[in-house]
């Protein structure tokens, strides 16, 4: 199965896009679908071999879930490689050109939604970091 790739260019420094993307305080704010959607709890231990657990709840109580995956690979401000718990791998890179941050994610999609779905649904949440990064400065 091919795999997935969303894109946003964050005008904001590495610093503050990393920081944005790794601290539980930040993902809580941006780690989302939709406003009917929310992330009220997120842990994250960013070392190789440590896992990261984001709670993804409809603000209306009515469904939940636990996305989590445990890195492979964490190169500060560069580069994230992730193992999800259902078995696929995300990269997530971060390229700094001129006055902007290329944010990369590459992912195995999952074979229960249609690719243009899954597709959609990262790119709003990569579209939900940008917004929230970019308030950030």
């Amino acid at each position: 199965m091919n795999a997935i790739t969303v894109t946003s260019s964050i005008k904001a420094p590495i610093n503050k896009v990393w920081d944005c993307w790794t601290k539980e305080e930040h993902i809580k704010q941006w780690n989302f679908v939709s406003p009917e959607w929310h992330c009220p709890d997120a842990k994250n231990n960013l070392v190789k071999g440590g896992e990261f657990h984001y709670t993804m709840a409809a603000k209306d109580n009515s469904m939940s879930f636990d996305f989590w995956g445990t890195y492979q690979e964490v190169i500060f401000e560069k580069h994230i490689a992730v193992v999800l718990g259902d078995g696929r791998k995300v990269s997530v890179s971060f390229e700094e050109i001129g006055d902007i941050v290329l944010v990369t994610e590459v992912f195995e999609p999952e074979k229960v939604n249609p690719i243009e779905l899954q597709q959609t649904g990262w790119q709003l949440i990569l579209d939900n970091f940008k917004k929230h990064t970019e308030s950030q400065l």
